[in-house]
């Protein structure tokens, strides 16, 4: 199936049945490690960003004019998807939307972006470049300011696909200020950490745990936290709080710091936008 198809499809969805696989963990205490089939394939995956605008009016040459000149001036790499793109609505982005939206952030999103949704009159989507590990943060800097350059060219909502992630326009805003002031301070780990807002959707739910989707965009693993340690937020404090130790402190450490394991054993086929080649940290329950 078409990798796009397969992100709009698994956007449409608001949960994804945990299908277990046979995989390579690493467990603090023993150290012991099994190789398998989905261990050999993660090395030839690499995340990429997928960026859809809705429009207006129909007609795709605002945005798509936008997007070509963004292209042109800083986002080497990205191109506009022409089969999926469309002058006219489509008519499952309000249900696409509705499962997208933050629900982490306060006031993510509002009743003006829900409307904005329901009236579009043309999509067009954006493909990211296949990025090595050591380029996601910058590459997902330049997708935000991607994104800032097509909502002032009219576009009047926008989600990221790979992760199934929407926020409202004042939340991107909000969003883009803050990635250019990390560029500015040359700081890489707000960078990393403004991506990671940016692009990644938290909570999801699989079996006995609560977990990350999308932190492969600014390359870290999944963090998975059991659903018995707190409320959503509580368990999302937790799953940025380990996040931000493997960014500052490195993988090793907060492994073993927080007696978690490392895991490739994931919900997403190694053909998907979510699945994640740097893995899984699962916390202990």
């Amino acid at each position: 199936m078409n990798l796009l198809r397969r992100a709009l499809l698994a956007s449409i969805a608001a949960m994804i049945g945990w299908k277990p696989s046979s995989a390579k963990e690493i467990g603090p205490a023993s150290g012991e490690e099994t190789v398998t089939q989905n261990e050999v394939e993660k090395s030839s995956v690499t995340p990429r960003h997928v960026l859809c605008f809705l429009g207006k009016e129909r007609d795709l040459s605002p945005l798509s004019d936008a997007a070509s000149q963004a292209i042109r001036d800083f986002a080497t790499g990205f191109s506009i998807d022409e089969d999926y793109s469309q002058a006219e609505p489509d008519d499952r982005m309000s249900q696409s939307f509705a499962v997208c939206w933050d629900r982490v952030e306060a006031d993510a999103w509002s009743p003006a972006d829900e409307e904005a949704v329901a009236d579009h009159q043309s999509v067009l989507y954006v493909l990211g470049p296949s990025m090595a590990q050591a380029e996601t943060v910058k590459v997902s800097m330049l997708a935000l300011r991607f994104v800032e350059r097509l909502i002032d060219a009219g576009a009047v909502a926008v989600k990221g696909e790979s992760a199934g992630i929407a926020h409202g326009l004042d939340r991107w805003r909000e969003l883009i200020r803050q990635g250019a002031e990390a560029i500015e301070a040359a700081d890489p780990l707000a960078e990393q950490r403004i991506g990671r807002l940016a692009f990644a959707k938290r909570p999801l739910s699989v079996p006995g745990y609560l977990e990350s989707v999308g932190f492969h965009l600014v390359g870290l693993p999944e963090v998975y936290v059991p659903e018995t340690a707190g409320s959503e937020r509580q368990v999302v404090a937790i799953m940025d709080a380990v996040a931000d130790e493997i960014a500052g402190r490195g993988l090793e450490p907060t492994l073993k710091g927080r007696h978690a394991s490392l895991s490739f054993d994931s919900t997403y086929e190694v053909d998907e936008f979510k699945f994640n080649p740097y893995g899984i940290v699962r916390l202990p329950k």
